[in-house]
């Protein structure tokens, strides 16, 4: 394969392999839900697409795949960069989610000014565009006064990388912030920038009144939407989604709300779930589970015994429900999640194994593409003829070379030209980790 060939204006991907999913109708999907394709490329776009072995111009230059996989771009649509990075100089000292808590609180006091914070959130996309991803949501810390801070730096990233990648922003806090003076500043600040006004909501004797507090500033001050963490425990009473539902209908919101989490539904009765599905789909609600951050906190244990249980929610009880799903990568390098690197493809590896999204994987590729990028407001991402032609081309040909490897050898393509980003090197942060209590483990 010739990378010479994508600095043409006007070229044609033979023999590509797609997700019928997230091709236009008609195509003949083989067991795994993949068709072989040819994709004509023009002037940044996709132009067409047809079915492998039909006439194709000569005079146009072809690219040959010969089978391999073709995915959109990948959408993020939950992550937390401000907390990116530090895990060598704050690790978690036991795995817990408490651990995660204090520790993320102390280094943030310590060390979170707008250079280290923008440096370490900078590091976070260009791993993100690396591995071919186009847009990301973070949540950023708002709390004792940080968001006065992060805020800003996100928004300067946001309008640095506007070409290159979507940012999306949301406020981060405690939802009982919102009964206070300080909330509704977060509020109007979040409505200044256009961002996205978001807390994490957890069973208390004021819930419901936080949410209308939240629901109140955000409808006053124009903001369409809305972001929470909800029921990140295996605690069975943590029902906080169901009172975001019902939020959401007593206010007849209208714009779009995206719960993440949601782990407690894996240990909830069976009638509970259904009651709760139920509410969610009628208030139009979508969820993201966070796999790999989950596995990672979720029923840790510190007497030496093994978890019991994932971490993970109710994936297919979800999706049958008929409520939009989707994939994300969470925390990364820092005391709520050790390990990651900002890399979807081994998002979607990772909650396939956990999840069991297979046999087959299907349509379940959407929901690191397609599903997101809906419901992120920023409209389809899909292989179709008036798409912009942003999409990775990887070595694996089938679900199973495309799972089995990290792939790291993948094309990512921008606009139709190769976009040649390398991963950044973990010693450009190494003086950021000297600041902190470990500079012993580099």
């Amino acid at each position: 394969m010739n990378p010479d060939l994508f600095a043409h204006h006007h070229y044609w991907l033979r023999q590509a392999h797609c997700p019928v999913t997230l091709l236009p109708s008609g195509f003949e999907a083989n067991h795994q839900g993949l068709a072989g394709v040819d994709v004509e490329i023009a002037q940044g776009k996709i132009e067409r697409i047809q079915p492998t072995g039909a006439e194709i111009s000569a005079t146009v230059p072809q690219i040959d795949l010969d089978g391999r996989m073709v995915l959109p771009c990948f959408v993020d649509s939950h992550t937390h960069l401000d907390k990116g990075h530090i895990w060598e100089r704050s690790p978690n000292p036991d795995g817990t989610f408490a651990g995660a808590l204090t520790t993320t609180r102390k280094d943030a006091a310590r060390f979170w000014q707008a250079e280290d914070v923008y440096r370490r959130m900078e590091f976070g996309l260009r791993c993100s565009e690396a591995h071919g991803t186009k847009a990301i949501r973070t949540h950023i810390d708002c709390i004792h006064g940080q968001g006065q801070i992060s805020l800003p730096v996100a928004a300067r990233l946001r309008e640095e990388w506007r070409d290159r990648l979507t940012l999306q922003i949301v406020s981060l806090v405690p939802l009982a912030e919102f009964l206070t003076p300080n909330g509704e500043a977060i509020a109007a600040q979040i409505a200044d920038l256009g961002a996205i006004l978001g807390g994490v909501a957890y069973m208390n004797p004021d819930l419901d009144a936080q949410l209308d507090a939240v629901f109140a500033l955000a409808q006053s001050r124009g903001i369409e939407q809305l972001d929470f963490h909800v029921d990140e425990s295996g605690d069975p009473e943590a029902m906080a989604l169901r009172a975001v539902a019902e939020a959401a209908m007593r206010h007849d919101f209208s714009g779009l709300i995206l719960c993440g989490h949601c782990c407690s539904l894996a240990v909830q009765a069976p009638a509970a779930v259904a009651k709760t599905l139920g509410l969610v789909k009628q208030a139009g609600i979508a969820i993201v589970s966070l796999p790999m951050c989950n596995l990672f906190l979720q029923d840790r244990r510190t007497d030496g015994t093994t978890p019991r249980w994932r971490g993970v929610t109710l994936a297919h009880e979800i999706r049958n429900a008929g409520i939009p799903l989707s994939f994300a990568s969470d925390n990364c390098r820092d005391p709520f999640y050790g390990f990651g690197d900002h890399d979807m493809l081994e998002v979607f590896r990772e909650s396939v194994r956990i999840a069991h999204l297979d046999y087959p994987c299907g349509d379940w590729v959407a929901t690191v593409t397609d599903v997101p990028a809906q419901r992120l407001g920023l409209g389809g991402n899909r292989l179709e003829p008036g798409q912009m032609a942003d999409f990775v081309i990887f070595s694996g040909r089938c679900y199973s070379e495309l799972l089995a490897r990290s792939q790291h050898d993948r094309w990512v393509i921008r606009g139709g030209k190769r976009c040649d980003r390398p991963l950044p090197d973990y010693r450009e942060l190494d003086d950021l980790v000297a600041l902190g209590e470990f500079p012993d483990k580099l």
